[in-house]
C-alpha cells in the first residue's frame, strides 16, 4: 500500500499522550482546537518544534509517521507561508479514522531543549 509520510511538532503533553497508545494513535483535539494538522516537510517540523514549542514548554518533539495515502487524499494540504510550509488538515471529529489509518508507529525523531 502507498504511504504518505508526515511529520508533526509537538510538546511534552502530546507526546506522552501518544505514547501511552503504544505509538499508534494521535490524542483528541481540544475543543478550541478544531483542526489537526501534520505537516508535510520536516524542517517546517523542525522550525515549529524548536522556535515554538521549547519556548512554551521547555521542549519540542518532532515526530514522523506514515498514513495510507489514499485515505490521505481526503485532506486538503493547505499552505501555511512559503512553498515548503504545507499542512494536512484534518477536523477534529475525523480523527479517530485519521488515527485507523496510520500505518506502523508514530516515532519521535527529534527532540529540542
Amino acid at each position: 500500500m502507498p504511504v504518505l509520510t508526515l511529520w508533526r511538532p509537538t510538546g511534552p503533553t502530546e507526546v506522552e499522550l501518544v505514547r501511552a497508545t503504544g505509538w499508534r494513535r494521535w490524542p483528541p483535539r481540544l475543543p478550541e482546537q478544531p483542526i489537526f494538522y501534520p505537516v508535510l516537510n520536516e524542517d517546517y517540523a523542525i522550525k515549529i518544534a524548536r522556535d515554538w514549542n521549547v519556548p512554551a514548554s521547555g521542549v519540542g518533539y518532532v515526530t514522523r509517521f506514515e498514513l495510507d495515502a489514499a485515505f490521505a487524499d481526503r485532506y486538503p494540504v493547505r499552505r501555511a507561508g512559503g512553498s515548503t510550509i504545507l499542512e494536512l488538515w484534518v477536523p477534529a471529529e475525523e480523527l479517530d479514522e485519521f488515527n485507523d489509518h496510520i500505518v506502523g508507529e508514530i516515532k519521535v525523531i527529534h527532540e529540542f531543549r
